[in-house]
């Protein structure tokens, strides 16, 4: 076993050793901005508003940029602001945000405990809403928590029987099928012969095939169906692990520009609506207007009365047919838009708030991840200049003057104590994403 795991180490050392290296690259030029900008903020603290009925807010997801872009809208609207995360993530920079006034470390989601030590969280901090902001891995856990949390504090996520339909991508598209709303066709698999036995011939496609339950590595992989030989597609989907425990859908791939969005919904009424152009690796937000893609999402969660954060994809075809892909029911990094919008994105998630539903500023700019970019840069030197372009014309999603720990700490404490982790153990990992915190891992969450 010893032998297995040096094995495992020396393999993926140099990688994560590589990584460590180009983090401590930019740190003297990052601590130092950093130092200028506390002080800059001791000197002249930044307003904050009053507000009329000061609430405590619990976040969970505390190691994702979302996650501190509602922590900073609650906190400058007047509410206080409690974290969580897991033992995994307990060195979060979001941790030593201003916004945040108390952080506690809990069990994973799904782990024995969770739902008490949430439920311990709110009674002692005295929270009043509860705001999930969860992994794909969460969002089921935090569904069947919300019963017991809801005796003590509002909840704004799906009910388990409503996540049920929006976190499976087949019992999704049967929903808005039902409805009118167009989507793909969808067929569920659990073993390869459903996928070898199915008449390409009468339905040539081209076909994907999806994991049902959220895989970070699989949801990359757009091989399309069928192969050139009956022998290559069998080939694919032998390779997939289905099972009736862990479904995959066949589904129709639709070619047009795709787009990603996020609805704040309170009984089935959208109050905080964002729409991006989206891929497959997303780290830039700009906000595009889409009525059509937008009354696709409120005719859904009126039908459905959703409460809770929910995230659709959208193609849009050659000739203008929009389809929705799928639902995430969880908070979208699109959420990082708003980030002119403190008081208003804090009120439109708290209470019912009439008229149309809050869209990101018109003068915001739209966010990326520097250290991203500038990876972006080195890897593909080609291009640099469409990188400038985006820096100077977008504002970093984590980086705030007037909260700078949270920048730092995120690349020079965050990121490396979960490389030096990877690094003792030898466990594996494809990229670094510094928007949702974490290393992207096979089988990871």
């Amino acid at each position: 076993m010893l032998r297995d795991r040096l094995r495992r180490v020396a393999v993926h050392a140099p990688k994560t050793l590589g990584a460590l290296a180009l983090l401590t690259v930019p740190l003297p030029v990052t601590a130092a901005v950093t130092a200028a900008a506390l002080a800059r903020s001791a000197v002249a603290p930044p307003p904050r508003a009053h507000a009329a009925e000061p609430r405590t807010v619990l976040l969970t997801g505390g190691k994702m940029t979302k996650a501190l872009a509602l922590a900073r809208a609650f906190h400058a609207a007047g509410h206080r602001v409690v974290m969580v995360e897991s033992a995994k993530y307990r060195f979060t920079g979001h941790r030593f945000s201003r916004a945040v006034d108390a952080f506690h470390v809990v069990p994973e989601p799904g782990a024995p405990g969770y739902v008490t030590a949430l439920r311990d969280v709110v009674v002692a901090e005295g929270v009043d809403v509860w705001v999930p902001v969860c992994s794909p891995a969460a969002s089921w856990h935090d569904a069947q928590a919300k019963p017991v949390l809801a005796e003590f504090c509002e909840v704004l996520h799906p009910d388990p029987q409503v996540l049920r339909i929006l976190d499976d991508k087949d019992r999704f598209a049967e929903a808005a099928d039902t409805l009118g709303l167009p989507v793909p066709e969808t067929h569920r698999v659990t073993e390869p012969t459903q996928v070898e036995d199915f008449d390409f011939d009468a339905h040539p496609g081209p076909w994907i095939l999806k994991s049902v339950p959220y895989d970070p590595v699989a949801r990359l992989d757009l091989t399309t169906l069928p192969r050139p030989t009956a022998t290559a597609t069998a080939e694919v989907a032998r390779a997939k692990p289905m099972s009736d425990d862990a479904p995959w859908i066949l589904q129709e791939l639709v070619p047009g520009r795709e787009y990603c969005t996020h609805a704040t919904v309170r009984e089935g009424r959208v109050q905080v609506w964002a729409c991006c152009e989206s891929s497959a690796f997303q780290l830039n937000y700009a906000m595009v207007d889409k009525p059509e893609i937008e009354e696709w999402v409120r005719r859904f969660v009126a039908a459905l009365r959703v409460t809770g954060q929910v995230s659709f994809d959208f193609i849009e075809t050659a000739d203008g047919r929009l389809v929705a892909l799928e639902c995430n029911p969880r908070t979208h990094s699109a959420i990082t838009m708003f980030h002119r919008d403190a008081e208003a994105l804090a009120r439109a998630y708290l209470s019912d708030v009439e008229g149309p539903p809050l869209t990101p500023h018109p003068d915001s700019r739209p966010t990326y991840w520097l250290y991203h970019e500038l990876w972006r840069m080195l890897s593909r030197p080609s291009t640099a200049r469409e990188r400038l372009r985006v820096i100077r014309a977008g504002t970093d999603a984590v980086f705030d003057r007037d909260d700078p720990l949270p920048f730092l700490l995120l690349h020079h404490l965050q990121i490396p104590s979960l490389l030096l982790r990877n690094l003792v153990t030898g466990r594996p990992w494809i990229r670094v994403d510094v928007n949702i915190g974490k290393l992207v891992e096979p089988a990871g969450d």
